[in-house]
């Protein structure tokens, strides 16, 4: 994993779904100002289905902070659209089926379900500043508390 104060290169296309609406758009030029960037596996399942609804919980209170807030995994930008319609989220989702924010802050790990082995992302909230600066990790998400989690992140952020 990254450490905090490494430039992160996030020059690259992902998918958006953001306010009802599909694009394609450079992850950097999402970077309008602090944002946190949580990371999960995927839509319609239990434990990240409590992860973004907690977050989106904890929405309006990271905004009051200034802080941007972004929920990425590999599903589809259509399967996100859907998704944000079924539990209300308020903020966009990021598609990166290749997981190239992974790979930028090297979180891709080996993982084990059901006897098989894979390599996916890990479970985790990252901060990054408006130049794509890694200013802080939330690196064991709790899926029901994330909200909470995400709050304290914003907190560390100095300004």
């Amino acid at each position: 994993m990254k450490a905090i104060g490494d430039k992160l290169d996030l020059d690259f296309e992902v998918g958006l779904a953001r306010d009802g609406s599909k694009e394609k758009i450079a992850l950097s030029e999402l970077l309008e100002g602090p944002t946190i960037v949580s990371v999960y596996m995927r839509n319609n399942t239990g434990s990240c289905d409590k992860q973004m609804v907690s977050l989106n919980e904890a929405f309006l209170a990271l905004r009051k902070r200034g802080m941007s807030l972004l929920g990425l995994s590999k599903d589809t930008v259509g399967s996100h659209v859907k998704y944000a319609d079924r539990h209300g989220i308020q903020f966009p989702l990021i598609s990166d089926p290749e997981y190239r924010f992974v790979k930028a802050v090297d979180s891709l790990i080996e993982k084990k379900m059901y006897g098989r082995t894979f390599w996916g992302p890990q479970r985790a909230a990252y901060l990054i500043d408006k130049k794509g600066v890694l200013c802080g990790i939330c690196p064991e998400v709790n899926p029901s508390h994330h909200g909470e989690q995400a709050e304290a992140l914003a907190k560390t952020l100095k300004t």
